[in-house]
């Protein structure tokens, strides 16, 4: 498990991901995993369900690594994905809403101009409701999001992009701001293989 990082998440973002594993895996799964973490006190009691920015993003990195210890690469790669699609789709799009960001104002703007604004709030609302910095910018032919400092990868190391709880939640905010469409979201850049940040590639084109 790596050191605390001094750094934080929200409570209602940590109960929000581990209900969305319990969700794919079931409460043995999510058990075994806090288990493996060396998390057993939030076994049955996970974060309390507000804005207070206790969890470290060092617990949060331990959790998704035990995911891909338990489950292999692929298995974990899967229920990682899963478990940040579900994240969005439980609770995270509430955030949306405290910065200004409604499902309603969204079914008027043109697509490319829902993707520019509604990931520049979901890099918004993580930057200003706990300690993980993100930015967006803008290529020709997809959006580059940035995570300067990742709660799933903090002091991991690999030789393959380990952020899938970030990629899946990117995944399902997409769903989301298109009504329903799927974009192509891609990892590139990874602290744990030695990047200075996590980057992932979000493809204008949608897939669906």
């Amino acid at each position: 498990m790596p050191e605390k990082s001094g750094l934080y998440y929200p409570n209602k973002i940590g109960r929000i991901y581990l209900e969305a594993m319990e969700e794919v895996m079931g409460k043995g799964g999510i058990n075994a995993v806090l288990n493996l973490a060396k998390l057993s006190h939030m076994i049955d009691n996970y974060p309390p369900n507000n804005l207070a920015k206790e969890l470290d993003f060092a617990d949060f990195s331990a959790i998704n690594a035990a995911i891909e210890e338990m489950y292999g690469p692929r298995g974990g790669r899967g229920l990682a994905l899963r478990a940040g699609r579900a994240s969005f789709a439980q609770g995270l799009s509430d955030f949306g809403a405290l910065i200004g960001v409604s499902e309603l104002a969204f079914k008027v703007i043109p697509l490319g101009t829902k993707l520019k604004v509604g990931l520049r709030a979901m890099a918004e609302t993580f930057s200003t409701f706990s300690d993980q910095k993100s930015y967006v910018t803008e290529e020709e032919e997809r959006f580059v999001y940035t995570i300067e400092v990742c709660p799933v990868c903090w002091g991991r190391t690999a030789d393959h992009p380990v952020c899938y709880a970030a990629t899946g939640l990117l995944q399902e905010g997409l769903r989301w701001l298109s009504g329903g469409k799927d974009f192509r979201v891609e990892q590139f850049h990874c602290h744990a293989m030695g990047h200075d940040t996590c980057d992932f590639a979000i493809y204008k084109q949608p897939l669906t």
